[in-house]
């Protein structure tokens, strides 16, 4: 049994293909399935089945896609109510991919319809545990009120997921290797480990939710400081519930302008020095400069589902990487137009004086864009103001604009989207973004 682990780093998701004689499946696929064709082409391998731990929130799957392209069977839990071509599979169900046997455990927490999927060859024992059990962490159990075909409260949740961990792994070996959907930097979690993979005895030993401790416990613990809910979760559980349309045709459809412009809502993916530079008036600047930048993430929590809006892209290279970007969280259908500027009619930024900033910061309202969470671990200014950047463009307009405005988040990522917000929603004021100088107030 030869395990394979691909990593989006955007999204800190991770997806796998077993392959055992001959056959492959594969778990959890993010939207572009090349990879897993290239693998198994690799491996001489027939993909043979495409296996879905529950309905994700963060990204949208290609599992339809695979199946349509492959002939592959999808399983799932009978729970998630799938509607796309699948068999069920829960608990006591298993299928063979060549020597190796795939079973299912219905362990649900993060969502009603999780399951965990047990892959064992000779002596070998792997858990694929989708957002069930993390490395250090377990899955949050807040994400499923509003969305999917089954719909449970937190507390409900978080009540199974301490059945879950308390009864459904007990019977397995403290060798099986566990593989998660996520790793750290993912909002499926709150605590996530940078580790990719660890043992059932060392999460025994080492994750919390092991502790011996009352369901109470459990239950404060789980439900306390998770992190925002982004706008686009929802959305992708029910788009992965209906089957995503193939990555390749969606994306060919959004229209590509040079040197363009545009007017409404318009997402401007470049640099923060250049979109300072020069810049559709409006512009929100959501940064995707490298691969660890989280575009998709604050793309999906600026940008609401079925919004219409322009991407403004640094040169018409990056149009098909950006188009995937956008295509992972399944925003390519509201997506008017890809354009690249031309250097007329663009309006600048201007620079905050950090000098005078720092002997006069009672001269300047400072908006803190960062999580609750975040502002309530400690702030870096005692004067600053609390405005989330997910509910940004919502309460801007609660801003006081009597003094010039800096806006700080925890390293400066996310302050270059958050100040061209209020740059365009709070036209009159002036408006800095306090940028990587945050690092000098810590």
């Amino acid at each position: 049994m030869k395990i394979k682990q691909f990593e989006y780093k955007p999204l800190a998701h991770y997806s796998y293909a077993v392959v055992s004689n001959g056959e492959m499946a594969i778990i959890d696929p993010e939207r572009d399935p090349e990879q897993y064709y290239a693998f198994a082409k690799a491996n001489n391998a027939k993909i043979v089945a495409v296996l879905e731990t529950h309905p994700h929130a963060d990204f949208v799957s290609s599992h339809l896609e695979l199946q349509k392209e492959t002939g592959a069977i999808i399983y799932n839990s009978e729970k998630l109510g799938a509607d796309y071509p699948h068999q069920t599979f829960d608990d006591g169900d298993s299928i063979k991919i060549g020597n190796a046997t795939l079973e299912a455990i219905n362990t649900p927490g993060h969502s009603p319809d999780s399951i965990t999927i047990v892959a064992t060859e000779n002596n070998d024992t792997a858990l694929f545990t989708g957002d069930t059990l993390f490395i250090g962490d377990v899955g949050r159990p807040d994400l499923r009120e509003k969305a999917g075909n089954m719909q449970a409260k937190r507390e409900e949740l978080a009540e199974m997921m301490y059945q879950t961990i308390t009864t459904k792994f007990n019977e397995l070996p403290d060798d099986a290797v566990v593989y998660p959907a996520h790793g750290a930097g993912s909002l499926c979690g709150k605590n996530l480990s940078d580790a990719a993979s660890s043992t059932l005895g060392d999460e025994r030993r080492d994750n919390w939710a092991f502790k011996k401790q009352s369901k109470k416990e459990f239950m404060d613990t789980i439900l306390d400081g998770q992190p925002f809910i982004p706008s686009y979760f929802g959305f992708n559980v029910d788009v992965n519930k209906i089957g995503a349309e193939n990555l390749q045709p969606a994306i060919s459809k959004v229209p590509f302008e040079k040197e363009s412009t545009a007017t409404d809502l318009i997402i401007d993916m470049r640099d923060e020095a250049s979109f300072k530079k020069g810049h559709l008036p409006g512009s929100i600047n959501i940064q995707a400069g490298s691969e660890n930048a989280k575009f998709e993430t604050w793309l999906g929590s600026i940008v609401e589902p079925k919004e219409a809006f322009t991407l403004v892209i640094d040169s018409e290279d990056s149009k098909d990487y950006m188009l995937n970007r956008v295509a992972k969280i399944g925003y390519e259908k509201q997506l008017k137009k890809v354009i690249t500027l031309s250097d007329e009619n663009l309006m600048k930024t201007e620079q905050l004086d950090v000098a005078d900033f720092k002997k006069n910061p009672e001269k300047y309202t400072i908006v803190d864009i960062r999580n609750i969470s975040e502002v309530e671990d400690g702030k870096f200014f005692e004067s600053a103001i609390s405005h989330p950047l997910n509910q940004l463009r919502d309460t801007a307009d609660d801003i006081p604009t009597d003094k010039p405005i800096v806006v700080h988040c925890a390293g400066g990522y996310r302050s270059a989207a958050g100040s061209s917000i209020l740059e365009r929603q709070l036209k009159d004021a002036k408006i800095y973004d306090l940028s990587d100088a945050v690092n000098d107030f810590k």
